[in-house]
């Protein structure tokens, strides 16, 4: 069972902006399907941090786990990923098939022209294409971005799944973070295809011969002298050679060319592929992933979305409850035995504590051999108690609970989450099925509490009955 205070802060396992991806799902369900049932997610906000982006996170996260909703954006981040490394793998594939095509079997001379297109081509056109999309204002995600959202949608199941990216897109666009991300996305993909061609060319011109040419009807040799040194000048300030003028003439392909020509066309392929393909590529995704980080790193929940908007008065309340305001008979009064402090709290300090749920009047209790060590937290019957009791539980570090249930009741959906919300608020948690020794019962539904008990998760060494002394594991803490 988990820890009093872990339901008063963020779990640490995860990034914050996930925390954030998790409450904007949630507020997306409640504006779609309305409000969900959530005074113990409140009541644990409410005894975390002051502020309220902090307290509707805990909110958050108390509900996600409630309703599976933490389960779901797991799962589709895990898709997401495996979406990711499926297009990292076409990517790589593709850049190995892009230069084996350029440079072909080595059988036929390679037009150094096609080459260049088949390796830059596409590239270069998506790359100018992306610099004006900087001019715009992004409001969807575009380009490879949007095949990857499409491909992670197809592992995504469920009535839920589709606010998962819905919300992820939402808070992305309230930061302006999604240029960066799926630009950065974009521009690694292009890096990964452009760096396998790159390999790729280096392992095919190291162990096979090529001849280079260029070819042409109605264009001048000079017009290819040009053109390479053109297109090479940048190359050449980084180390890159430029094939001789007199070699470009001669490489028509009615020539015979000596192998250091041909190794000239090969350092200045491999050059521009470099510096026009691999390098901005490189400056792109990291002025992206920069971007990206940036934007994440200013994520603020806005407290005037709907939905957030009606969670302040909630959650930062101008006065705390005090309850019920008028006497109750001693039956149903909840024996906390504690003082209360100003803010009308109740704390147990690290005490057991004993608590029975909704005993009929016809059962005696409590035991008439509970320890004095034990806090009786007396029996739970209406709303008010089981509130009363469940703040008792989180302003204190109770280290074990045991709840007691009538064995002669039938366990019903409302008892099981009434058993759920106090386990997560102390250490240790057993329930008693109690049956009244001196009374003969007129059933026992023992076999069906277990079946029910366990099958929310509790163990079945933490569901005792009178013989096993459940006061003794109580006070001592032993089986």
């Amino acid at each position: 069972m988990a820890a009093p205070d872990a339901v008063t802060k963020l779990s640490a396992d995860i990034p914050p902006w996930q925390h954030h991806w998790l409450a904007e799902t949630l507020r997306l369900r409640e504006e779609h399907w309305g409000p969900l049932e959530d005074a113990d997610a409140v009541r644990h906000a409410r005894r975390g941090p002051e502020a309220l982006e902090p307290r509707i996170l805990l909110r958050a996260q108390s509900l996600g786990r409630r309703e599976g909703l933490d389960e779901l954006v797991s799962r589709w981040r895990q898709g997401a990923l495996i979406s990711l490394s499926i297009l990292f793998i076409l990517a790589l594939l593709t850049g190995i098939g892009s230069a084996a095509g350029a440079l072909g079997d080595g059988t036929r001379p390679v037009n150094v022209l096609w080459a260049l297109g088949a390796l830059l081509g596409l590239n270069l056109l998506t790359l100018v294409l992306w610099l004006a999309s900087l001019l715009l204002r992004p409001r969807h995600a575009t380009g490879l971005g949007r095949l990857w959202l499409w491909i992670t949608r197809k592992f995504a199941r469920g009535p839920d799944a589709a606010l998962v990216p819905q919300a992820l897109m939402n808070l992305l666009g309230r930061i302006g973070a999604i240029r960066g991300l799926f630009g950065a996305i974009s521009h690694g993909l292009w890096l990964t295809g452009l760096t396998a061609a790159l390999i790729t060319l280096l392992v095919l011109l190291s162990t096979a011969s090529y001849r280079f040419v260029w070819a042409t009807t109605i264009l001048q040799p000079d017009t290819f002298v040009t053109l390479t040194h053109a297109i090479g000048w940048l190359p050449a300030q980084l180390g890159f050679t430029i094939p001789a003028e007199d070699m470009v003439r001669a490489s028509d392909g009615a020539q015979a060319l000596p192998a250091a020509a041909q190794a000239q066309w090969s350092v200045w392929l491999i050059g521009v592929l470099v510096v026009y393909g691999i390098l901005p590529r490189l400056v792109a995704a990291i002025w992206c992933t920069l971007q990206a980080r940036r934007a994440l790193r200013g994520l603020r929940i806005d407290p005037t979305l709907p939905g957030y908007a009606a969670l302040r008065d909630r959650l930062l309340p101008a006065a705390q409850s005090t309850g019920i305001d008028r006497p109750v008979d001693d039956i149903h009064q909840p024996q906390v035995g504690a003082t209360r402090t100003d803010d009308a709290t109740v704390s147990w300090g690290t005490q057991p504590v004993l608590v029975s749920l909704e005993l009929p009047a016809d059962v005696t209790w409590p035991p008439a051999d509970m320890p004095d060590t034990i806090q009786n937290a007396g029996n739970l019957d209406s709303r008010e108690q089981r509130n009363c009791v469940r703040d008792a539980l989180s302003d204190s570090h109770t280290p074990r609970l045991l709840i007691a249930c009538d064995a002669r009741q039938t366990p019903d959906r409302g008892t099981m989450g009434l058993i759920a919300s106090l386990a997560e608020l102390a250490g240790e948690t057993r329930v008693w099925l109690y049956l009244d020794p001196q009374r003969e019962p007129a059933s026992d539904r023992r076999t069906t509490w277990r079946e029910r008990l366990m099958a929310a998760g509790m163990a079945e060494t933490s569901i005792l009955h009178n013989e096993d002394q459940p006061l003794r594991w109580l006070e001592s803490g032993n089986d």
